[in-house]
């Protein structure tokens, strides 16, 4: 496609990471023809554990699945983005990567979203799925359109089972210790296993202390963040300082799991941020996802959350209302979600507010 010519669809979604591939697959049991516009590549992703529901992709899509395609439970984040992505390029969608969106309106009729390479694509309706620093929630919501810092970290590392002596459990386990907190989670193996020795264990420490190392390397500036903490931006001290930390505060065998990743220097330190929506839709745009309402990961309900956003949006925007009424359906989708998502939103307000207080 040159820049002079505009690539058209019937639905337009900004962002391809879990949120837009959900809702793509959800849209697409109606017929749609789909352009997903992604701007990072399958090799930047990162991305934590996540709570599968039963059955997924058999609600999205309305079809069944090969078993295991997707299991349920307790998964790493890109062993469901490979899920997600196969469904989605197995119904048909386009899928185009390295497409940095710039620019995004209504004009004719039709939403459009442009690239920063002059590319120009177009849609009946257009959907931000774009994450916390949603550029579709700009233009939606010019005057309040930041995800804030709620003023703690999660640290978050990953092992392999068989680099441990420890023992795991095989559920999820929830610790508190002084002033912080720590979710401990054994994962599947990277093909799917659940067998002892092969999987893989995560954890997630949160921690109101460390905020000043966040502003240092500009991963915070005011209350925006711009990224997270890489390992590459972390000094030495700071790692023995979160090693001596965890041999006080967290029990073997979560313990040896943080000490492990913390000696490969194989932590991640994410910034928790929270964005409360007064709308998710407006004309032939709507919002999905951590565009539309950031929540803190202690309540564990993201995924979930973005996952109905996908199948209430599917409910209201058939190929009926589509033709004839898309601005409609995408006020519909707003009534039936918005009241549950700021309910969430300022649970989830209060929760991070409890533990910001409590670590003072």
């Amino acid at each position: 496609m040159s820049s002079g010519q505009a690539h058209v669809s019937d639905i337009l979604i900004v962002g391809g990471s879990l949120a837009g591939l959900m809702t793509g697959l959800a849209l697409s049991r109606h017929g749609f023809s789909i352009a997903l516009l992604e701007r990072s590549t399958d090799t930047d992703r990162t991305g934590a554990a996540l709570q599968v529901g039963y059955g997924l992709l058999e609600q999205l899509t309305g079809r069944r699945h090969a078993p295991g395609m997707l299991a349920t439970g307790v998964q790493a984040w890109q062993s469901v983005y490979r899920g997600l992505r196969g469904a989605a390029e197995d119904a048909g969608m386009l899928i185009l990567q390295n497409a940095r969106v710039e620019t995004v309106g209504e004009d004719e009729g039709r939403a459009f979203a442009t690239t920063v390479d002059n590319r120009r694509f177009e849609g009946a309706v257009l959907i931000g799925a774009d994450g916390y620093q949603s550029i579709v929630r700009r233009y939606l919501c010019p005057e309040r359109p930041d995800a804030m810092f709620a003023d703690y970290l999660a640290w978050v590392g990953f092992a392999e089972e068989s680099a441990l002596s420890a023992r795991f459990p095989p559920h999820l386990e929830f610790l508190e210790s002084g002033p912080y907190l720590l979710l401990g989670f054994p994962l599947t193996a990277a093909d799917g296993s659940p067998e002892r020795g092969r999987r893989r264990v995560g954890w997630g420490w949160y921690d109101a202390g460390h905020n000043a190392i966040l502003r240092e390397t500009g991963a915070v500036e005011g209350d925006l963040v711009r990224h997270s903490l890489r390992p590459a931006d972390m000094p030495d001290a700071l790692f023995d300082e979160l090693a001596a930390l965890a041999r006080r505060h967290w029990p073997s065998p979560w313990r040896d799991a943080i000490l492990e990743c913390i000696a490969r220097k194989a932590v991640l330190g994410t910034p928790v941020v929270q964005y409360l929506p007064d709308r998710l839709a407006s004309g032939r745009v709507c919002l999905v996802g951590d565009a539309a309402h950031v929540c803190t990961p202690m309540t564990g309900n993201g995924f979930a959350t973005a996952a109905d956003d996908a199948l209430t949006l599917a409910r209201f925007l058939d190929a009926e209302a589509l033709r004839s009424d898309p601005l409609g359906a995408l006020r519909s989708y707003e009534a039936s979600r918005l009241p549950e998502v700021r309910r969430l939103g300022r649970s989830g307000q209060q929760i991070s507010q409890n533990f910001v207080r409590a670590s003072r």
